[in-house]
């Protein structure tokens, strides 16, 4: 059996409709899960919606919903949100499913009975909007640094899961396995927390139900609710089939988490820890993205600015959109979405390098050959390195190391930099001259055979981060019921299966060009 590759997004907080930084999550694991299943791995993908804790009750109590009421209208806007721009997942996980609340209880009773967990008494300031208690250097100006809210003083006994005691552990391992976390600056920002555990301490994952009694009920004692953490984090267990699916321990396995770095602490500390006292073994990789802004701002309500996925769709179309934000995220950093510079890149890239291509390629098949891609010269392929450029020939092998270090934004740059080769191969043999004359129809031939040879190889490389328009250039190509959906990219059947004799359809352009909209 092929190895397991399992890709999970956070489980999205059901409190807020989906917005386009939980989007942009969704799209790289989106793309990952593809890329792999493309090749042949057997592939897992999971998200879903966080639906316990204090901020769900609140914002349920401001509908006027009960909150498992309130949590299903969200999650049902998730799901359907992410089905309607074509982003697809194996499972998704609701965290007040029976099998997840059974999964929790279960592991709450096991790390219980083995002495990580202990009742203290424990006075702060409590954030609300974080579900925690804050230390003073959480505090910008006596506000929460993420929430803008003043903390709650609150006292109460809680339940302690001691992780503390692992914290050495915890450093070894990431010294151990530097690419654990991913980018580096993500794994140096963990072990800064780890050597200050004046920051750290053991983690409260209980809440007392005389305040808050929405979350599932700890099962040593009815008087309180686990922590919604503990509850989210356990959410990857379930959705990759924890306990008893046949298929859990290779999935465990291979199992790569992508989360953006405003929740950083809980998977690169609690998360891992959590693992040891279940005793279950880490996961593979954890990737880390980092914020999106919107024309230089925060993404929020208040402005206006906090973009939702279908409206991007409206304005955009959802891949075109899709493409734009894996390619300007370089992935750790932040990136900002500006309009100007959204339009450029659709036009610049799609509708003038991509979309063109397909255009005056197909045109050319229909209008000279009878809409059959022609037979080309005997030497065709040979000439492909010498009269393209090196791209055709390092561009798979180089886009399977990029994935391979979820450098996404540099894997999608890399099928562009090969359609801009085809193009300038294309401007340079000037088929549209040559066929016109018997004696170089032959050329023209080569040309054309070559271009659509490598749109083949294109759309198979674009597939997994633009499925939709991928498979588009293979139907217009005429060859999509023979392109295998799983190909090794580095297979010279990419390059060399036969062409000759399928019939093209040119069709409509595939990006119309888009105009900015100026702003007000």
């Amino acid at each position: 059996m092929s190895r397991a590759y399992y890709v999970t997004t956070p489980i999205y907080y059901a409190n807020a409709d989906p917005h386009i930084g939980s989007a942009y999550t969704f799209c790289v694991a989106d793309s990952l899960a593809r890329w792999h299943r493309q090749a042949g791995l057997d592939t897992w993908l999971v998200t879903g919606t966080d639906e316990h804790g204090e901020k769900i009750a609140e914002a349920a109590a401001q509908r006027g919903l009960a909150p498992k009421l309130f949590a299903d209208e969200i999650s049902a806007r998730f799901r359907a949100t992410w089905d309607e721009v074509g982003l697809s997942v194996d499972r998704f996980v609701r965290t007040t499913e029976p099998d997840h609340v059974r999964n929790v209880k279960a592991i709450l009773s096991k790390v219980h009975a083995d002495g990580w967990i202990e009742k203290r008494d424990y006075e702060g300031l409590y954030c609300v909007g974080c579900e925690r208690f804050l230390m003073e250097r959480d505090l910008v100006n006596g506000l929460c640094a993420d929430h803008e809210r003043a903390p709650e003083p609150r006292s109460e006994s809680s339940y302690f899961f001691r992780m503390s005691r692992e914290f050495g552990w915890l450093r070894r391992i990431l010294e151990e396995r530097p690419d654990f976390i991913r980018p580096e600056r993500y794994r140096n920002e963990a072990l800064a927390m780890l050597r200050d555990e004046s920051g750290l301490g053991d983690l409260s994952i209980s809440r007392p139900k005389a305040r808050l009694d929405w979350g599932i009920e700890l099962p040593f004692d009815p008087d309180y609710v686990c922590y919604v953490w503990f509850d989210a984090l356990i959410s990857y267990l379930t959705g990759a089939g924890y306990p008893d699916d046949p298929k859990f321990a290779a999935r465990w396995a291979g199992a790569e988490h992508v989360i953006g770095k405003d929740i950083l602490k809980p998977h690169a500390i609690f998360w891992p820890i959590m693992l040891k006292a279940m005793g279950l073994d880490l996961p593979r990789h954890i990737h880390v993205h980092g914020y999106w802004t919107v024309e230089g701002k925060k993404m929020s309500k208040s402005l206006g600015n906090a973009l939702s996925p279908l409206e991007v769709q409206t304005r955009y179309g959802f891949e075109p959109f899709r493409y734009v934000v894996l390619r300007e995220m370089s992935f750790g950093l932040d990136a900002d979405l500006r309009e100007a510079a959204i339009v450029e890149r659709i036009n610049a890239d799609l509708a003038n390098n991509l979309g063109n291509l397909v255009s005056r390629t197909l045109n050319l098949v229909e209008r000279f050959c009878d809409g059959r891609i022609p037979e080309p010269a005997p030497d065709w392929r040979a000439l492909v390195d010498t009269e393209i450029g090196p791209e055709p020939s390092s561009v798979p092998q180089q886009m399977v190391e990029q994935m391979d270090r979820v450098e996404i934004h540099r894997a999608v740059a890399s099928v562009f930099e090969l359609t801009g080769a085809l193009n300038r191969y294309f401007d340079q043999r000037a088929p549209w001259k040559a066929i016109k004359d018997p004696a170089t129809a032959i050329h023209a031939h080569t040309t054309l055979y070559t271009c659509c040879a490598g749109l083949r190889a294109v759309a198979v490389l674009l597939r997994p981060f633009m499925p939709k328009t991928g498979e588009e250039i293979l139907t217009r190509l005429g060859v999509a019921a023979a392109t295998p959906p799983v190909l090794d990219v580095r297979d010279p059947a990419l390059w060399d299966a036969p062409l000759a004799g399928s019939r093209v359809t040119k069709g409509t352009p595939l990006f119309p060009r888009l105009e900015a909209i100026k702003p007000e």
